[in-house]
């Protein structure tokens, strides 16, 4: 979550973001709003939740693909949405074998669609763009209906969803009442205070969490939140990466006081691939 944690430790807004310089209102408006979409949709019928994940990973997909096209990178949305909503399915109904199949057909539909798209000169450049799209997020995103077809399903997405948003909000106290050693260049304003914030969260909400929801002990619920602090700070660097590299401040502006989906999405598609694998090994 890129624009979130530690990282708005500076400036003042004009929109009422003060220290942080975030827009706090709205950001806590538009996450109480998503947070009612998720359990609402979770909680009763466990494909409309998949419907949700579509939609919000879709709109991620499309901002990925404008921000290459400011560096005329050309990555063809149709089949990447198609790869997305297909792996869901395959991932929910069929398992991770499926999933993996899918992912490897859509992989070559895309070589194939860039091979009739347009001319040979930036084929590789385009191709490679268009493959990471699928794989970065559609297919991590795709791991969601593997967590979701076990019987407490709903349960283990939850615990997934607030243990990496812990990571935001532990993240995000901690670096503006402490902040003071960064942490990395990639983003200069993430500090290890930050940092520890972010771990004493997960690692506090998923030993409760797994414990009360799924039966587990208190050290399975730890070492997931540990984990999930861990890689949401390496999602939030992976976009800075990409966003440096590209030139841009934020892949998108769809969500008041947290810009795009993408801005959200980062730190939860790089958590859910070890948490699933810990939650499957573990129950």
């Amino acid at each position: 979550m890129e624009n979130s944690v530690e990282e708005r430790t500076a400036g003042t807004s004009p929109s009422g973001g003060g220290r942080t310089g975030r827009n706090l209102p709205a950001a806590i408006a538009v996450g109480v709003v998503l947070g009612a979409l998720v359990i609402g949709s979770l909680y009763t019928i466990k494909e409309l939740f998949l419907l949700v994940v579509v939609g919000a990973v879709g709109v991620g997909v499309v901002e990925l693909t404008r921000a290459f096209a400011t560096r005329d990178i050309k990555v063809p949305a149709v089949p990447v949405l198609g790869g997305l909503a297909a792996m869901q399915a395959a991932g929910y109904w069929g398992g991770p074998v499926w999933l993996l199949a899918t992912f490897a057909i859509f992989a070559f539909v895309l070589l194939i669609w860039r091979m009739f798209s347009a001319g040979t000169e930036g084929y590789v450049r385009d191709a490679t763009a268009s493959v990471f799209t699928l794989f970065y997020p559609a297919m991590l995103a795709a791991f969601v209906p593997l967590l979701l077809r076990a019987d407490d399903g709903d349960h283990r997405v939850v615990i997934f969803i607030a243990v990496t948003v812990a990571s935001d909000i532990g993240g995000y106290v901690a670096g503006v009442l402490f902040g003071r050693h960064r942490m990395t260049a990639i983003s200069p304003k993430k500090t290890w205070e930050g940092f520890a914030g972010s771990f004493i969260a997960c690692t506090a909400v998923g030993a409760w969490l797994v414990t009360w929801l799924l039966g587990g002990e208190l050290w399975q619920g730890a070492l997931i939140g540990a984990l999930a602090a861990l890689l949401a700070t390496v999602g939030d660097l992976v976009e800075s990466m990409i966003k440096r590299d590209l030139g841009i401040k934020d892949l998108g502006t769809i969500l008041p006081g947290h810009g795009g989906l993408m801005d959200r999405l980062d730190s939860l598609v790089t958590t859910l691939v070890p948490v699933w694998l810990l939650m499957t090994l573990f129950f």
